[in-house]
């Protein structure tokens, strides 16, 4: 007798599940996915990435194995749904978090500059960081920034409200910090040393 593949199809596709599957075919409107023999999944267009996806031919191809988080099963009835942008949301932001929890250095290329500062991409969640904080001096021109990679900590995370907050700054001051301190250490009074002049007053020179 055949069987139904849709007879555990509840438990293993059920909304939540993340799953793994190969691209069958491909529409103007998505893409379908082949869960397993007699298991087809809709990926639509929408749901492919983040970023914006004209043609699912544009960014997949047939045969290419793609992961994904079910948002729908409709048992039979109809189609899986997936969305790779869930996905990508979920563990974007899980990377964020453990960052933010644990103070740890990221890195990324500024992907955007606006008035209020510059923004970052990193595993396809934006991170804003605000231009009080991309510098420990005042910058007036960000758009040197554009396409070079900068340092920074999380230190806001409300995913809920779309804001997640870089800080340059702190680990800026910290470095500079570190620098005198062992700059500090090496000098000697007496000492011969070599060095730029930053700054002339009336008084004296920096």
């Amino acid at each position: 007798p055949e069987t139904n593949p849709w007879a555990n199809a509840a438990e293993k596709y059920a909304a939540g599940n993340v799953v793994t599957g190969r691209v069958a075919r491909m529409t103007d409107f998505g893409a379908f996915v082949e869960l397993e023999a007699g298991v087809d999944a809709l990926l639509h267009v929408s749901q492919i990435s983040r970023e914006h996806v004209a043609k699912p031919s544009d960014v997949l191809s047939i045969g290419q194995e793609i992961e994904a988080k079910v948002v729908k099963m409709n048992d039979g009835e109809g189609q899986v749904q997936l969305s790779v942008r869930k996905l990508q949301a979920e563990r974007g932001s899980k990377v964020l978090e453990d960052a933010f929890e644990n103070k740890t250095v990221l890195k990324a290329v500024v992907t955007e500059i606006s008035t209020g500062g510059l923004s970052v991409v990193v595993d396809q969640t934006r991170v804003f960081i605000p231009a009080s904080l991309v510098s420990d001096v005042y910058e007036k021109n960000l758009e040197k920034y554009k396409g070079q990679e900068v340092e920074f900590i999380v230190t806001e995370f409300n995913p809920k409200k779309h804001r997640i907050i870089g800080n340059c700054k702190e680990l800026i001051i910290e470095k500079k910090k570190k620098m005198q301190e062992e700059l500090f250490a090496k000098l000697e009074v007496g000492q011969t040393v070599e060095g730029t002049v930053k700054n002339v007053t009336d008084f004296g020179a920096f």
